[in-house]
């Protein structure tokens, strides 16, 4: 599937991967559904089991046709996350807290003000942390060898 790029790009994203968010625009409008995917390259998202189209698929080598339902992206600014408190779409804020942490507020007309908790999926890596040393990791004992000294001056290259 090919898409087009968007003409400005979104560069502070306020809607993650994983959020609670409602239709507000589209044949959808009024039902809520979680964000499956982020398309940043085109400003679009998309939500399960929502926007769903007919794609038409051609059979090839190794694969079946047929008449497949697919769901398609929808724009941004068709979605606004649904606040915690009050379950209706509200916009999104940036409040530091006393410690310093970022953290999303809910805010708008109607809108409680709570923060708006990070999902839990973006805590789960699709690939795991290798555990064991491979062969392109450089050894312990190289990492924590001395080449230079700054008092005496020595492993300074000559010029």
């Amino acid at each position: 599937m090919v898409w087009k790029s968007a003409q400005k790009l979104i560069h502070n994203w306020k809607i993650l991967r994983g959020d609670n968010v409602m239709i507000i625009r589209g044949k959808d409008k009024g039902e809520k559904g979680v964000i499956k995917r982020v398309i940043r390259s085109q400003n679009r998202v998309i939500v399960e089991g929502k926007n769903l189209v007919k794609k038409h698929v051609k059979q090839g080598q190794g694969h079946e046709g047929g008449i497949f339902t697919v769901e398609a992206p929808l724009h941004v600014s068709n979605v606004q996350i649904v606040d915690p408190v009050t379950g209706s779409p509200c916009k999104v804020g940036i409040k530091y807290l006393e410690d310093g942490t970022k953290v999303r507020v809910s805010r708008g007309q109607g809108a409680s003000g709570n923060i708006i908790p990070r999902p839990e999926i973006l805590k789960i890596r699709t690939t795991p942390r290798p555990t064991v040393a491979g062969p392109k990791d450089t050894p312990m004992e190289h990492v924590l060898e001395r080449t230079y000294d700054a008092k005496t001056g020595k492993g300074m290259p000559e010029l």
